[in-house]
């Protein structure tokens, strides 16, 4: 969206970008841990390798939450993708007639008809008129009936036969629940994407798992030589003591 010349986000603040002093501070597993200065939500945010997240600005104070920012928002892509293919992929496919056609051309597009039905998808059916024939439209009539008897099985009539202009129209919608399923050839695509993520979310989280680990083996190996320079020091110091 942009208002006067100025680009305003649709993304949370995060981190640094949190200007106000306090915040109402949510833990990652939505605890509440009450109003507290926004730097100490940051250091809490860097201590736990998260992030603040602004999620409710409006409030007084504004809400913000520990989250993995990046794992958020790979997750809500993922759902929005998975939203759009389950909504209902059926098309309108088209196919013409002529008025003088004949059996073989006839099983030919009764074959497409079939196929586009069974696909989940619509089909307009046309018959194009011409000459005389426009005067006496009735044979296209019978000839689109004929076609709907036919693929009864597979769809029946959502539009019946009107003529407009030079041609006759008629509409067929699969039957039942055709109208809202994915053929075979996309269910299988949409598992092969379904594995495919499960695969990129189990390399992530691996990744993150590791990194999480390399970051407590660095600090479990600071402690020990923190731990050391401190008992050097008061050995030091007790030596000294001892020589005066």
């Amino acid at each position: 969206m942009q208002r006067i010349g100025v680009i305003i986000s649709d993304e949370p603040r995060i981190n640094d970008e949190i200007r106000v002093p306090q915040v109402r501070l949510i833990g990652p597993k939505g605890e509440q841990v009450g109003v507290i200065a926004t730097t100490v939500a940051l250091n809490l945010a860097k201590e736990a390798n998260l992030d603040l997240v602004e999620v409710a600005p409006n409030a007084k104070p504004p809400v913000a939450k520990l989250i993995d920012y990046g794992k958020f928002k790979y997750n809500e892509k993922i759902k929005a993708r998975e939203a759009r293919r389950n909504q209902s992929t059926a098309e309108i496919k088209e196919i013409r007639f002529r008025l003088k056609i004949d059996d073989h051309d006839f099983e030919v597009k009764k074959g497409h008809v079939t196929r586009f039905l069974n696909g989940g998808d619509k089909v307009k059916v046309t018959i194009m008129l011409r000459g005389r024939e426009i005067s006496r439209p009735i044979g296209g009539v019978e000839l689109l009936q004929r076609l709907a008897d036919d693929v009864e099985e597979f769809g029946t009539v959502e539009s019946k036969p009107k003529q407009e202009g030079r041609n006759i129209i008629m509409t067929l919608a699969p039957k039942g629940k055709k109208v809202h399923t994915q053929s075979e050839q996309r269910r299988r695509g949409a598992e092969s994407r379904a594995e495919r993520q499960a695969r990129q979310a189990a390399r992530l989280a691996a990744k993150q798992e590791a990194q999480a680990q390399a970051v407590a083996d660095a600090k479990a190996s600071i402690s020990p030589q923190t731990s050391d320079m401190k008992k050097q020091t008061s050995k030091e110091g007790s030596n000294a003591e001892d020589e005066n």
